[in-house]
């Protein structure tokens, strides 16, 4: 706002502001407008290759763009990490070099959008760390912690599984209804208790919550444990809700 005064009275225009806020809005708008870039991380765990990057294809506004273990913690480094806006996890990865590690936490620590799908939930099994970035564990062994013994979790193939939309106004669920899917499920896998629950299922095969969010710092996270095969990737339920994960992620929901 600019003042200026005429017959010695005060008069106030608003032209400064107005213009100001017209050119942050436009801007705003052509931010919003670019496609989100993501960055799929791959490898340890095999996949149906051509239907999972359909589902990526059938999502307007997103790019993306495929990295593979073992070198695809390289793009955790800073000259790298701004080539993309959200960082998608579906692999199972044991090792990482220590300096690629420490760049994917300080990458976290700024911000950095993930979206983790299905197994990589059993990514670096002996890294505590990263549990508490997902919100969750899958035991690929037996586990003493203290004096408590925590089975190894399992899986089951080929389950079709009724699937309850616990939060329906979250961004990520919005729109979102009760679905049927035919998927892998998991059981005995360790959700934290600071997530947010947003799907969940009472199938006697899998655990409870099958999906949650958090902050992890400041990064938006999202974890789906469903995302087996294309039974999974071609069920429209499960596109818009990976769909919408990433937009959340991105920070455009």
């Amino acid at each position: 706002m600019r003042s200026y005064q005429i017959n010695g009275e005060v008069k106030h225009t608003m032209k400064y502001s107005i213009v100001t806020s017209i050119a942050l809005c436009a801007a705003v708008s052509v931010s919003a407008a670019e496609p989100i870039r993501v960055l799929i991380v791959t490898g340890g765990h095999d996949f149906e290759r051509e239907a999972f990057f359909a589902m990526f294809d059938s999502m307007k506004d997103v790019t993306y763009r495929e990295v593979v273990h073992p070198n695809a913690s390289q793009m955790f480094q800073p000259d790298k990490r701004s080539s993309y806006d959200v960082l998608v996890l579906y692999d199972m990865n044991q090792d990482i070099p220590e300096e690629d590690a420490e760049a994917g936490l300080e990458m976290l620590r700024e911000g950095k959008g993930l979206v983790a799908l299905h197994h990589c939930i059993a990514s670096y099994n002996d890294k505590p760390e990263y549990e508490r970035i997902i919100g969750g564990k899958y035991f690929l062994n037996e586990t003493r912690e203290g004096d408590k013994v925590i089975p190894q979790s399992t899986y089951d193939h080929d389950q079709t599984i009724d699937v309850h939309v616990c939060d329906p106004d979250h961004p990520v669920t919005k729109g979102m209804k009760d679905f049927t899917i035919h998927d892998e499920t998991y059981k005995g896998f360790r959700v934290s208790d600071d997530v947010h629950p947003l799907l969940t299922t009472d199938h006697p095969k899998s655990g409870k919550t099958i999906a949650w969010c958090h902050k992890y710092w400041n990064s938006p996270v999202v974890y789906i444990q469903l995302g087996h095969d294309h039974q999974a990737y071609n069920n429209p339920n499960y596109r818009q809700f990976v769909y919408q994960a990433i937009q959340w992620a991105a920070g455009r929901r």
